[in-house]
């Protein structure tokens, strides 16, 4: 089985470490693939970037040659998208951290870079049928390039998540950055409950999609996209 990690900004030390992730969970038979777009911003911390990076995505899906892809970016940015382009499973890391965490507790708390992505983040709670599980999205204020540099910077998520699990009284933390993949079993331990990463819970729905032998319905909505001139852009 070979699976596409695709880390949506271009950062590669992001991507090295997103791709480590996936690598720690996959099954012995799966391959991991990591990349990044060639062009884009550096780090998704708004709408504007997350704009930008998508057709890196989705030219990166348009290839093919996979069994299925990941998405690695907490806002899963071009994820609908890219199910119109491929058959193979295509799973955000948003939406299998929170879909993960409701397994394990009654409520979860997300714990995230940048205060101004939690409604979108919201926004992807909403979409996945996940809000209701909720309890509540907290911000360390620690931009996305940061996470690698600051020497602070696990001292203010370990804080956060603290705060988090203090006033919403929930059960699971869900890290909101794939940026924080290498933190969950520290914090985990640290705080005495399930800490979910995404890209890692991303990449087994993937596999375990994969093994079940089910793709993505082209009956509907994620049918290919229709044929029309799009410039020269065009990705199908």
């Amino acid at each position: 089985m070979r699976l596409l990690v695709v880390n949506p900004n271009t950062t590669a030390s992001m991507t090295a470490l997103i791709g480590g992730a996936a690598g720690a969970v996959a099954g012995p038979d799966v391959t991991i693939e990591a990349v990044n777009p060639a062009s884009g911003p550096v780090s998704i911390e708004s709408h504007y970037d997350e704009a930008l990076a998508v057709p890196g995505v989705l030219e990166l899906v348009a290839r093919g040659g996979y069994d299925g892809y990941v998405v690695a970016c907490f806002g899963d940015p071009g994820v609908l998208a890219a199910r119109e382009l491929t058959g193979a499973p295509v799973v955000g890391i948003a939406e299998a951290a929170m879909r993960t965490a409701a397994y394990l507790g009654r409520t979860y708390s997300v714990v995230t870079t940048l205060g101004r992505t939690i409604g979108h983040s919201w926004d992807v709670a909403r979409a996945g049928g996940l809000a209701d599980h909720c309890a509540g999205m907290h911000a360390c204020e620690v931009p996305v390039v940061e996470l690698e540099t600051d020497p602070r910077a696990r001292a203010r998520i370990l804080a956060e998540a603290e705060h988090a699990l203090a006033t919403d009284r929930s059960d699971v933390i869900v890290l909101g950055c794939a940026g924080m993949a290498d933190l969950a079993d520290w914090l985990s331990v640290e705080l005495g409950v399930p800490v979910v990463e995404g890209v890692g819970a991303a990449t087994l729905e993937v596999e375990k999609l994969v093994r079940l032998g089910l793709r993505t319905s082209k009956r509907g909505e994620f049918a290919p996209p229709p044929a029309k001139e799009r410039g020269p852009s065009l990705l199908v």
